[in-house]
């Protein structure tokens, strides 16, 4: 084994503990981030917090919280002080339609649903593979519609609803269920609104209770289209979306940095060393 001097281990050790110091601050200022954004959505899709309706420039408002810091009295308020009209409880198959168009273009981007990365290319997240060799019979899927797989995963109890964002198309099994919005809502709200697992309660009524086949929750597609949610109006909706979005941003520059420092670190690592 080879060693250089005691100076030089010192250095080495300083260096590389600056650099692990700094992982863990870019990684507990990822959690704070995201404890502070469930604390947020926890309020706005209870209705314990609403925005005013003259706030125009909550992505500002929200990527400027660099310290987690709460809400202020200028961009969200109490319900009673809104001027947004009540939510409204909708069937899913009122602001949704099924989708099951067949893939006759034979397109080959096979999709599984991740709980990290949304509907995401099997070759992407498998490194191969695992769908039937014939595709026409999958589902075709366009950017922006929405699946849920009724498979139980880490976080979604339930089964996860993941929406189209990659990709302008892509082909899933028919054993997910699929569905396009209308005009009526925004789909950024709707994504975040899935992530919430507000569903769930409505998906666990109309299950057949510790019926699963397959590892598959036992879910009829008329079930689940029936499902009741409770939806703001489409203002604020767009509200709501733009606000959650801009701190998804701020996790993801986070996450950014993290492998970054990772990899120089790596390099650094095999500089020094090797």
């Amino acid at each position: 084994m080879f060693f250089p001097s005691t100076k030089e281990q010192q250095k080495i050790a300083n260096f590389l503990t600056a650099v692990d110091t700094k992982l863990q601050q870019l990684t507990t200022k990822k959690e704070r981030l995201a404890q502070y954004k469930k604390g947020v959505m926890q309020q706005l899709f209870s209705q314990q917090l609403r925005f005013k309706p003259d706030v125009t420039n909550t992505n500002v408002i929200a990527s400027n919280h660099e310290n987690v810091i709460a809400r202020t009295q200028d961009d969200a308020i109490s319900p009673n002080e809104t001027q947004f009209p009540d939510w409204e409880k909708l069937q899913l198959s009122n602001i949704a339609e099924r989708v099951k168009t067949k893939n006759k273009i034979d397109n080959q981007n096979v999709l599984t649903i991740s709980a990290q990365l949304g509907l995401v290319s099997q070759l992407e997240y498998f490194n191969k593979s695992v769908s039937a060799k014939n595709l026409t019979g999958y589902y075709l899927l366009e950017k922006g519609d929405f699946a849920y797989n009724k498979s139980y995963s880490n976080g979604y109890p339930m089964g996860a609803i993941k929406r189209l964002k990659k990709y302008d198309f892509g082909v899933v099994s028919t054993l997910y269920i699929c569905f396009r919005f209308n005009n009526n809502v925004s789909l950024d709200f709707m994504e975040q609104y899935f992530e919430t697992g507000l569903q769930n309660r409505e998906i666990e009524k109309v299950a057949q209770e510790g019926a699963r086949n397959h590892g598959l929750l036992n879910i009829g597609v008329n079930d689940f289209f029936d499902i009741d949610l409770k939806i703001p109006s489409l203002k604020e909706q767009q509200k709501i979306a733009n606000y959650l979005s801009a701190i998804d941003k701020k996790i993801e520059a986070v996450q950014t940095q993290i492998t970054k420092t990772q990899a120089f670190k790596k390099g650094l690592l095999q500089g020094v060393f090797v």
